[in-house]
């Protein structure tokens, strides 16, 4: 595959480049060709955005940690020249206000809040309920027929149930949250969807974490309503959390596991090296490596300057809207030998999947346990998985934060 640019970059003849970009239809797993160009040829470029906007697009690894590091960088949404994905998502931030996209102070003192339950020592202690999940998915797979969508089967209610655990979300209300959640995620919903979708999510968390109040339990919404007890909180901003933190905790490693399946199934040395081995150590590499190849989080980190920065032999000026593509730093050969080969020995940990920064993603101890329970676990089980159809015919999900496949059909020798 050859990396080339589809359109002129910025300070040359033509149109910007527009953002984002198509992938190659034969490199479902790579960055998009002219991303990768860029990096190359003009590591911090403009682009053009669906509104028009042209933010930076910064696509070094090195400038990617650098900036997202930067306190003269900011993550708050409703700031004038931020990049936002979508129409929808733009909407809700002007309404809604997520500790994701606010800064110091602000974000510091609300994230401390949620810090708790996603500490590397109490995510472990999840571990052999995670466990225990798992092997009750494989087993009721094992008894149905073949072939099987794992999205639905396995990928998609792991995380699920492990989030809804934790935040003390009814799991029979599955269909109704993992519903809105899509709309939220799609880059194509309207406006109206979107804006529906996170009332409907938020007024149901709201209703959850005040019934917390008066009787709470052992759970996340619990310790939320414990804060709005002491006047810390308001319900809405407790809901807005809640909101938050299930959308993030199962859309991403749903989706980690099912593109991560496609990925060690399209290269079976490194499959059949990860099931054989009994080494932990061994199997959290592999989530690293995977983690780094695949870069599910695939729109970027949006930012937006606060003061005017040089980079990269550019001046981003205050104002100026960034992104940082990490699927383009984590395939940066300068920190990654080889990056376009799989290799789940690989000394993967610096990749930036989960962003860098402050704003780094919270549940990553926990999207890592679970990777590695269901990587560590589902190809030993199901030694003969397999895909039921060919690679060229799964559905990509390119319209979504996340990128992953719709469907994943696989079957295995009974």
């Amino acid at each position: 595959m050859t990396d080339t640019l589809t359109q002129p970059p910025a300070g040359g003849e033509g149109p910007l480049p527009e953002f984002p970009m198509p992938r190659s239809a034969g490199c479902p797993f790579a960055p998009p060709p002219a991303a990768s160009a860029l990096r190359s040829e003009q590591p911090v470029a403009r682009v053009k955005l669906w509104d028009g906007s042209t933010p930076w697009l910064v696509t070094r690894y090195t400038d990617q940690r650098s900036l997202l590091a930067d306190p003269r960088v900011s993550a708050d949404a409703t700031l004038p020249g931020f990049p936002h994905v979508s129409p929808g998502l733009r909407e809700v931030a002007a309404h809604r206000r997520s500790f994701l996209t606010m800064d110091d102070p602000e974000h510091a003192r609300i994230r401390r809040m949620v810090t708790g339950p996603f500490a590397v020592k109490r995510v472990e202690a999840l571990r052999p309920d995670i466990q225990k999940i798992t092997d009750d998915l494989i087993d009721t797979m094992l008894v149905g027929p073949a072939p099987v969508d794992l999205v639905r089967a396995l990928a998609l209610p792991l995380p699920s149930l492990v989030i809804c655990r934790l935040l003390g979300v009814p799991y029979e209300d599955h269909d109704f949250f993992q519903q809105n959640s899509s709309i939220m995620v799609n880059n194509t919903s309207s406006v109206e969807d979107v804006s529906n979708a996170n009332a409907a999510l938020t007024e149901y968390l709201d209703n959850l974490v005040t019934a917390r109040i008066s009787d709470p339990g052992d759970d996340l919404l619990s310790e939320l309503a414990v804060r709005i007890k002491a006047g810390e909180l308001t319900s809405r901003e407790a809901a807005t959390i809640g909101v938050l933190l299930l959308i993030a905790g199962h859309e991403t490693t749903a989706n980690m596991i099912a593109l991560g399946t496609v990925a060690l199934l399209e290269n079976p040395d490194q499959l059949a090296a990860l099931r054989e081995t009994n080494d932990p150590k061994a199997v959290a590499k592999s989530v690293e490596e995977l983690l780094r190849y695949l870069t599910v989080v695939h729109n970027g980190r949006r930012r937006v300057a606060l003061e005017d920065i040089k980079i990269g032999g550019e001046t981003i000026h205050a104002g100026d809207g960034i992104i940082a593509f990490t699927g383009t730093g984590n395939w940066d050969a300068e920190i990654f030998s080889e990056p376009e080969r799989l290799d789940i020995g690989r000394d993967a940990r610096r990749h930036i999947a989960f962003g860098f920064g402050v704003h780094q993603c919270l549940g990553q101890p926990l999207a890592r346990v679970e990777l590695q329970v269901v990587y560590s676990t589902l190809y030993r089980r199901i030694p003969s998985l397999r895909l039921a159809t060919a690679v060229e015919e799964l559905s990509f999900r390119h319209d979504g934060a996340v990128y992953s496949v719709r469907e994943l059909p696989v079957t295995w020798t009974s």
